[in-house]
């Protein structure tokens, strides 16, 4: 590992990303009517640069995440989406995302659509887009009507064995933005602690936003962590406690009461409006 990080920082390389501003980087990346993933699984959650998404008005967006929690209950609940692809969605430890309910059952604030999958098929989605290819092949959705009501599943034959298997559609988001450590001034990215499908999720976009906790001279190498290279990535900004209320490793902790009084304030629709207008649109 010692070997592979310094090599990234002092690659002299024409292709980096760009250093920006996160209100710079939402308007030049996120546009209306895009597929935009913000991935982080419990842990580098980008909730700084979803609030700013909110705060930049964009609208008709397709979500993705695997497991789409408080955050994109604020996107929903703020009519910024019209369709979720997803896996698995709530209050992590809490229960219900009541704005994601309130869309899905009553169309407030708009109406929205669900595109529903497994957490393998939503992996290996982003796996297929990552490496270039149409689809990806699992073993999974057997005994589920998920084939029957998504599109972007199907049943293949191996040419091989004659198995029947499932495949799922690569899914390559317009945008994909995560939350990380730390990065160089090349905008090379360094990323450790409990990751899920970050690396993945940027590499299947078309284009790509990293907040960070901090720009630093040279990345150091980490136990477990994994760097995103410059090349990769089209903007990096510095956001320090980006991922409040979920937590960056080695940075900050996570605000669990933060998200048990988030289900109090999403449960009533002219509560949360309130909420959002005093600590995330203003």
């Amino acid at each position: 590992m010692s070997r592979i990080y310094p090599s990234f920082a002092a690659q002299d390389c024409v292709l980096m990303a760009k250093l920006t501003t996160l209100a710079d980087a939402v308007a030049d990346l996120v546009h209306d009517g895009d597929l935009v993933a913000l991935e982080g699984f419990t842990h580098l959650i980008p909730f700084a640069a979803g609030h700013e998404i909110i705060r930049q008005g964009r609208r008709r967006l397709t979500l993705a995440r695997m497991t789409p929690d408080v955050v994109y209950d604020q996107l929903i609940g703020m009519g910024c989406a019209e369709r979720l692809i997803f896996s698995w969605g709530g209050n992590p430890g809490v229960g219900s995302l009541h704005r994601l309910r309130d869309a899905v059952e009553h169309d407030w604030p708009v109406p929205l659509a669900l595109e529903e999958h497994s957490h393998a098929g939503m992996a290996n989605r982003y796996v297929a887009g990552a490496a270039g290819l149409p689809m990806a092949v699992l073993r999974g959705y057997t005994g589920t009507d998920l084939g029957r009501v998504t599109a972007s599943v199907a049943t293949v034959t191996c040419p091989f064995t004659g198995e029947e298997l499932t495949a799922v559609a690569a899914l390559n988001p317009d945008v994909t933005v995560v939350h990380a450590q730390q990065a160089d001034r090349r905008g090379n990215v360094a990323v450790w602690g409990i990751t899920g499908v970050q690396r993945q999720a940027v590499l299947a976009a078309r284009r790509s936003l990293v907040t960070v906790e901090e720009l630093v001279d040279v990345l150091a190498p980490r136990p477990g962590g994994f760097v995103l290279p410059g090349w990769a990535i089209t903007a990096v900004a510095e956001v320090p406690g980006g991922a409040h209320p979920s937590y960056a490793s080695g940075y900050s902790v996570r605000d669990n009461d933060f998200y048990r009084a988030w289900d109090a304030i999403s449960r009533d629709r002219d509560r949360f409006t309130a909420w959002m207008a005093e600590h995330v649109v203003g």
